[in-house]
């Protein structure tokens, strides 16, 4: 049996997906298997499974069902201690595999190891934008608030974690691996390795432009967790929805359709529900982007992001 089964749910994904499988198979690790599941894509990605020679690479076809659906099936087939998801246009470095299973075997009370995360463009560049969570062991009150993992592709997860919480949750819109987290983050501590290991590829097509679905799924979410905690854990709600509000408004400012009222009446709702929520970084950080959008517009937001993602490049690049 294969140590790791990685899971790679794909619709409509060849623009990408060959290249990211590629950065699987070069890995430094090689005891896994690769379950590519095909969401009832239109595009030629059966055609292209039939020219992959490598035998522990698995097309599995199903209609159109949606992410949480296609992971699930991948769950339900996969043989591997543990699991790796990976989205099909996000890329891995080379010893992730490697380092991530070499933290599990050697701490078997942890259930789900991540790292930092690093950004690409569409082309595959490497972004100024270096995402560096610590928190690590009993992770859960710090996960309610801000989602550590920062993207699907980050964890290995140990495969008995999910015979325990269950699978990903299909009634959700939106953010479905922020629910398993949660949910795995109840149970089991996390641990986290200090260096970039997974590349989030940013472009158009993963921008969500509907707020509205991403609001409804945090709801869900926000209420699933806060289901039967601790006193402890019952303090931080208030202080929860409230960044929930500020990430949908932050949401609303990246589709750049150049709305700055919702994000202003979102992050009014945030502070109702947690006035300390005015000493964060997210919520300063918040102002200054509806600031921009207000009065410099679309554009003028854009160039400022801009400005400051090639001042991070230059930084990181001067510190290597």
């Amino acid at each position: 049996m294969p140590k790791v089964s990685v899971i790679i749910p794909a619709y409509n994904a060849m623009t990408f997906l060959p290249i990211t499988l590629e950065g699987v198979l070069k890995q430094t690790f090689q005891d896994f298997e690769v379950l590519i599941i095909n969401d009832g894509s239109s595009d030629n990605i059966e055609q292209w499974s039939t020219e992959i020679s490598d035998p522990r690479v698995t097309l599995i076809s199903q209609k159109n069902q949606g992410p949480a659906i296609a992971r699930n099936t991948g769950i339900s087939h996969a043989k591997g201690e543990y699991l790796a998801f990976l989205d099909a246009d996000d890329l891995w470095a080379n010893t992730k595999l490697e380092k991530q299973v070499s933290i599990l075997d050697k701490n078997p009370e942890i259930g789900l190891v991540y790292s930092w995360l690093g950004s690409i463009d569409h082309q595959g560049n490497i972004r100024g934008k270096l995402r560096k969570n610590n928190v690590e062991g009993d992770v859960w009150s710090i996960l309610i608030q801000h989602n550590i993992i920062e993207c699907g592709s980050n964890p290995m997860v140990r495969r008995i974690c999910l015979e325990k919480v269950g699978n990903f949750d299909p009634k959700l819109p939106y953010a479905q691996d922020w629910d398993m987290w949660l949910r795995i983050a109840a149970d089991y501590p996390f641990k986290v390795i200090q260096e970039p290991l997974t590349y989030y590829r940013a472009h158009p097509n993963n921008r969500s432009k509907n707020w509205q679905r991403m609001e409804k799924s945090y709801q869900i979410i926000m209420d699933k967790a806060f289901t039967n905690v601790s006193p402890e854990r019952e303090m931080l709600k208030n202080r929860a929805y409230g960044y929930t509000k500020l990430r949908i408004a932050w949401k609303i400012l990246q589709t750049l359709t150049g709305d700055y009222k919702t994000p202003l009446i979102l992050q009014k709702q945030a502070i109702d529900l947690c006035p300390e929520l005015r000493n964060s970084s997210e919520y300063r950080r918040l102002t200054i982007a509806i600031f921009l959008v207000r009065f410099l517009g679309v554009q003028g937001y854009k160039n400022a992001r801009y400005l400051i993602d090639q001042s991070k490049k230059i930084i990181s690049s001067n510190y290597k």
